[in-house]
């Protein structure tokens, strides 16, 4: 029987110590190396102004820093607002956005604006302004 007690003993005093000295173990290291990235902007602007006359635009700036645009519908038309160019824009945007991840890039902040444009107190139209801002480790 004491030679049971006695081993039981060690058993928890052994066990006692290990949890004892990986409790106090710091998991991260002392000097972590910060992470850096690189940045890109996509910038979508969308003309309300109708009947076409405005310009709408989808812009990048390639690695080169050269800008890239490609053409988006205006949201209206001579009649009124153009559901069908509204979803145009979508695909297009939507396409530019998953060509970004697919290449490793993290969508990390999507800010909006409004510009509308008056003359003589009446409104003529303006344009809906859509940054979107990616991100990817260096």
């Amino acid at each position: 029987m004491n030679k049971n007690i006695a081993t039981v003993s060690i058993a928890a005093a052994t066990a006692l110590c290990t949890v004892g000295i990986f409790s106090f173990r710091n998991p991260a290291p002392d000097n972590p190396v910060p992470v850096t990235y690189e940045y890109k902007q996509i910038t979508a602007v969308e003309s309300v102004i109708p009947g076409g006359l405005g310009r709408s635009r989808i812009l990048t700036t390639d690695d080169d820093g050269q800008m890239r645009e490609k053409e988006l519908k205006n949201f209206y038309s001579m009649v009124g607002i153009n559901f069908n160019n509204i979803a145009n824009n979508d695909r297009v945007i939507v396409d530019r956005l998953n060509d970004y991840s697919a290449t490793g890039w993290e969508l990390v902040q999507v800010s909006t604006a409004t510009n509308e444009q008056s003359s003589g107190g009446s409104s003529s139209g303006g344009l809906f302004i859509t940054r979107y801002i990616f991100r990817k480790a260096r």
